[in-house]
């Protein structure tokens, strides 16, 4: 008689060398598996990093929630005449320090303006800042800090003595001396001071981050394999070293916000006609005691807006290194 035929199936390797069979049925299941065996893909493939990270950060709540305050801040910023019709610039001294009324919630504050669509406005000029600077500050710090630390030698030395002299200038104090003598009312000396100020500790980062990512065996592998400077430095080694920077980018935003309230509290940042939560505060200030609504609603916003931002930064930071996971 013939032997019975063993179904036909997969080997897999167990841990003691030895193998055992699985069903056919049951190989092909595993494949059919969406996300497939732990650290696996569709189709087995491995995940990467990034698609990790946002496998995470799908299920952080902390993320969620400052995603949805960040994105109605955008929203606000615009389209503020969705939800504040009204002008900011629009005052009537006879109202002045009036408390909330029908169609303006928040009161009005020191020169008789509507503290509600002022702080709906002043949104825009905080989000525009610290997105700009933001911008400007990763792509410079990153270019600069990158570039020296791939290639070491006298630029990493040199680019390491220029940031320590940075790094020696208080903020505040250089804001303070800086933009006292600009007289524009736009919000571009603002972000080229942010950037100006801001770029050596991205730089730092993304040095530090290159240096690292460059000692690894794939990096080697391309140079053996004759890949160019250019080629082992934009596809092998960015790509694995732009992590850290997102997340010290990312909470640096709100810090940025915050540090244009500041300035224009001050009275060295923006300045009037331009709508700016630091201004409001600024001018508020003296009615502390007989109007405080003038004072908390946008001091109030600009708080909400920081913490958003650095919630989300600390979300980003938890999902994309893998130490904490």
């Amino acid at each position: 008689m013939p032997e019975p035929r063993e179904p036909e199936g997969a080997i897999a390797a167990t841990g003691m060398g030895g193998a055992m069979d699985l069903a056919t049925s049951e190989a092909a299941t595993l494949e059919r598996i969406p996300g497939g065996p732990e650290g696996t893909g569709p189709q087995g493939k491995p995940r990467s990093l990034w698609s990790d990270a946002w496998r995470d950060l799908r299920r952080n709540p902390v993320f969620i929630i400052s995603a949805l305050v960040i994105l109605f801040l955008v929203f606000i910023s615009v389209w503020p005449s969705l939800i504040a019709p009204g002008s900011p610039l629009k005052c009537d001294l006879a109202k002045a320090q009036e408390g909330p009324a029908p169609g303006h919630p928040f009161g009005y504050d020191g020169q008789g303006c509507d503290v509600y669509t002022r702080t709906v406005y002043g949104a825009r000029v905080s989000v525009t800042v610290g997105v700009c600077a933001t911008l400007g500050v990763a792509v410079l710090g990153s270019v600069l800090g990158g570039l020296a630390g791939f290639f070491g030698g006298l630029p990493d030395s040199f680019l390491s003595r220029v940031t320590d002299v940075f790094f020696a200038i208080p903020v505040v104090l250089g804001g303070l001396v800086l933009l006292s003598v600009v007289t524009s009312n736009t919000v571009w000396p603002v972000v080229g001071f942010m950037v100006l100020l801001g770029w050596p500790q991205i730089s730092r980062i993304a040095r530090g981050s290159v240096i690292t990512a460059k000692q690894n065996d794939y990096v080697q592998a391309a140079r053996a394999l004759g890949a160019s400077n250019s080629r082992v430095l934009l596809r092998h080694i960015a790509p694995n070293a732009v992590a850290p920077v997102i997340v010290v980018a990312t909470i640096a935003l709100g810090t940025y916000i915050a540090l244009e309230a500041t300035l224009s509290y001050l009275g060295v940042g923006l300045k009037p006609p331009t709508v700016s939560w630091g201004i409001d505060i600024s001018a508020a200030s003296p009615y502390i005691r007989t109007a405080p609504h003038a004072l908390l609603w946008p001091a109030g916003a600009l708080a909400v807006t920081v913490l958003a931002f650095i919630m989300l930064g600390d979300a980003v930071r938890d999902a994309l290194d893998p130490k904490l996971r």
